[in-house]
């Protein structure tokens, strides 16, 4: 750790990074500005820039995006129960962002809405985490499986019947797991980061 390197003067936190055509950008959890602010690395990791806001007009939680068959999509919770998923895509990561017309694609659901962590694709299929927030924030990480991601349509389903990240009860985790952002190394060897919390 060396020092903060993004601070304005809301809350900021969930900084999903990603790189893109030789640059890096980073969607941090804005909900406060009210809007799920875009920016980019002049100087990564330590200096960033704002680029612009990719949605305005709703506090978005814990956006996450992922570039997929030449589409970006966009992830996104902005009820304040955080318990309905809402799915935006466009053409160029600047936007116009349009939402999806199967959007909400999780309603109801504070146990599956919430992401959780990296989008990610692997060997054809798409994953994503969602954080389990009841009945408290952040309890356990579940795995889904994308089974269907197309213009008109969306399915999804659980990748395990048992979460893949859960409090243990002590320590920097004692009351939950709320996020992981897996790679892939060069050796086919896997590398996660992950973030837990106590009271």
């Amino acid at each position: 750790y060396e020092r903060v390197v993004l601070n304005e003067p809301f809350h900021l936190s969930y900084p999903y990074t990603f790189a893109w055509n030789d640059q890096v950008y980073m969607v941090p959890e804005s909900a406060e500005a009210k809007a799920v602010r875009l920016y980019h690395a002049s100087e990564f990791p330590l200096r960033w820039e704002f680029a612009g806001n990719l949605l305005a007009g709703s506090p978005y939680v814990d956006s996450s995006l992922v570039h997929h068959h030449d589409v970006w999509w966009l992830f996104t919770v902005a009820n304040p129960a955080r318990d309905c998923l809402r799915l935006y895509r466009a053409q160029r990561i600047e936007g116009p962002w349009t939402e999806h017309p199967r959007s909400p694609v999780v309603t109801a659901n504070p146990h599956l809405a919430r992401p959780g962590g990296r989008v990610f694709e692997h060997q054809g299929r798409l994953f994503r985490f969602a954080q389990d927030d009841f009945p408290r924030y952040g309890r356990q990480v579940w795995a889904l499986e994308i089974t269907r991601l197309t213009d008109r349509d969306y399915a999804e389903r659980l990748f395990s019947e048992r979460p893949i990240l859960r409090g243990n009860r002590f320590g920097w985790n004692a009351h939950g797991m709320h996020h992981v952002d897996p790679h892939l190394l060069s050796d086919n060897r896997w590398i996660a980061c992950v973030d837990g919390h106590r009271s």
